[in-house]
């Protein structure tokens, strides 16, 4: 097994541990002082984790975030700051929000990290659910934020995704592009007739990649260049896997799918499912092989003691911030009303502890957990330490220490 970390940036100072700071600065999201407070402890985490020997750090995409939490801006940006500063750590966005980018210039930009990490990238790649940023960056495509509720505004969004996915892959592959998409509106080159009046045709024709111009001199494809390092391009991953069609698409496209089913049989059921239609797709993984599933891990030398260091901040910021998105159904119980929304009361450390969203206790408790998992899926590939409420909220120090004593007392019982 191999084992990653999960960075929700937040800004410390920000969110209701820090109520008032938070006001006091608002919008702390434009708060220069803060946002160098963050540079420098998610550069602490990175170097740490990449001395301790995590094999992975994993970040996410997005935008607007003026409360401070989530926030990631751009997480190729951010990860190339942190390639230069790590040596053998795996970098992956997680993931890259594809209907928000255009395609070759995302091509490009995945390209150049993979060649400055000289093949240290994992690529996720997601749909995006939130509106606030979706809807605007994604209005080129006229691509809102994905509901995973089958609408027709669910559908563009997934087509979209898949789209810009294929293009870049195509970006990648293949020497010259030249390609027209229905499903965006989109040509290359533009207009797909020819690009006239390029100066530099005998250049062109004497250093380019051969096909580019015809025989009239007019632009017929583009070369998008660098490549990425890795052959034919970087593992492609893909966040909080939940539906039973992003798990089947998933498996289609050979993208490994991070699930955030936190009951064991649950994930087992999706990893059966996306084994199955990988083996229909002709690739024979084992149970729980190219997945991974991301929980919250605080440590301590009592249960008690990590429920009161870690569990303290983490309910009321998830709960007032993602439970609007719908993330309180992760702590659903066997015995909770069925069609009755999980309250935001119910969201503690303790049931997050109960549903196995959370492992809090000693490294004894963390290992069974863990275990646990594997009784069902004895070949799972990943698992990933979520950072949600512990970076940005507790001292720095805590931070790394949880981490070191996972590395150290965990991480070796399974790899």
């Amino acid at each position: 097994m191999k084992f990653s970390i999960f960075l929700n940036p937040q800004i410390p100072g920000s969110g209701y541990a820090a109520e008032e700071n938070a006001k006091a600065k608002r919008p702390i999201g434009r708060d220069t002082e803060s946002y160098q407070r963050l540079l420098h402890e998610v550069r602490e985490i990175a170097v740490h984790a990449d001395r301790i020997g995590f094999d992975a750090l994993m970040m996410t995409e997005h935008h607007f975030h003026s409360e401070g939490m989530e926030f990631s801006v751009n997480p190729l940006m951010f990860l190339t700051d942190l390639a230069a500063r790590t040596e053998r750590i795996l970098l992956a966005p997680l993931g890259m929000v594809l209907p928000a980018w255009d395609p070759i210039r995302a091509a490009e930009d995945v390209a150049l990290l993979d060649q400055f990490s000289k093949g240290r990238l994992r690529l996720g790649v997601a749909r995006g659910y939130q509106n606030r940023w979706m809807n605007v960056l994604g209005q080129r495509w006229h691509a809102a934020a994905a509901r995973s509720d089958g609408s027709a505004s669910d559908t563009r969004n997934f087509d979209v995704f898949g789209e810009v996915l294929k293009i870049m892959k195509m970006a990648w592959t293949q020497e010259t592009l030249r390609y027209k998409s229905d499903v965006l509106e989109y040509e290359v080159p533009y207009p797909y007739e020819g690009i006239e009046g390029w100066p530099a045709q005998e250049w062109t024709r004497t250093f380019g990649a051969p096909g580019e111009l015809d025989d009239e001199g007019r632009v017929q494809a583009v070369s998008v260049c660098p490549r990425p390092y890795q052959n034919p391009y970087p593992e492609l991953w893909q966040p909080f896997t939940i539906s039973d069609r992003s798990v089947i698409r998933a498996a289609q496209e050979d993208i490994l799918p991070w699930m955030f089913t936190p009951n064991p049989d649950d994930h087992a059921a999706k990893a059966k499912l996306y084994q199955e239609e990988s083996a229909r797709q002709g690739r024979d993984y084992k149970l729980g092989e190219h997945t991974g599933i991301l929980k919250i891990v605080g440590i301590a030398d009592t249960t008690e003691e990590a429920i009161n260091t870690f569990g303290r901040s983490i309910p009321k910021d998830f709960a007032a911030f993602f439970g609007p998105f719908g993330y309180l159904e992760v702590l659903r119980k066997k015995e909770d009303e069925k069609h009755k929304p999980i309250s935001p009361e119910k969201g503690d450390a303790k049931r997050m502890n109960d549903v196995e969203m959370a492992l809090f206790g000693t490294p004894d408790d963390v290992k069974r957990g863990i275990q646990r998992m594997l009784d069902r899926m004895p070949d799972l590939e990943w698992f990933g330490l979520y950072m949600q409420g512990q970076q940005g909220v507790l001292p720095l120090d805590t931070v790394k220490r949880n981490l070191e004593l996972f590395a150290t007392k965990v991480i070796p019982e399974f790899q």
